[in-house]
């Protein structure tokens, strides 16, 4: 099987032109990766078999980097992920009730995704805005200092 069998031309130029910024092809395999997922969605044992030929590496080694990046998908998700942190901080000041809010208003817990397709809900370990906490990320976007009752007009802004 030929890369470009599965991967799209765009795919496949975006990965060259992380390879060729750097001294060895294995070393754009995040990046890799990430144009992948971007793309699809998520990335799948198929594309990750082509991309790891591609760079030159096994298909283990590339999998053992995607499974270490959380925000690396190896199966499919929602339109929208949610991220939230489950951080001590975070913890502290009220994680448990906006998960609660989560779990009630999307129908499911960690790891799985809404029955309509939108949503998948992961845990986090640090979003990086303690002082705020708690706090979730939807997609790229932050969202700090989390009461309850903000969480249906926030995820209603989510096709």
């Amino acid at each position: 099987m030929h890369i470009d069998s599965i991967l799209s031309e765009q795919e496949i130029a975006a990965i060259e032109k992380e390879v060729a910024k750097l001294p060895m092809p294995k070393a754009a395999c995040i990046e890799a990766l990430k144009i992948v997922q971007q793309h699809r969605g998520w990335v799948s044992d198929d594309s990750l078999q082509l991309i790891a030929q591609h760079l030159q590496m096994s298909t283990a080694e590339l999998d053992s980097v995607a499974t270490f990046y959380n925000l690396i998908f190896r199966k499919p998700v929602g339109r929208h992920v949610i991220l939230l942190c489950d951080s001590i901080s975070c913890y502290v000041m009220g994680y448990e009730k906006i998960y609660e809010g989560l779990q009630r208003q999307l129908q499911i817990g960690f790891g799985e995704t809404s029955p309509d397709g939108r949503f998948t809900l992961l845990p986090n370990a640090c979003l990086g805005t303690c002082d705020h906490a708690p706090a979730l990320m939807i997609d790229q976007d932050t969202y700090p200092d989390l009461k309850p009752e903000q969480l249906e007009a926030i995820l209603n802004t989510y096709p």
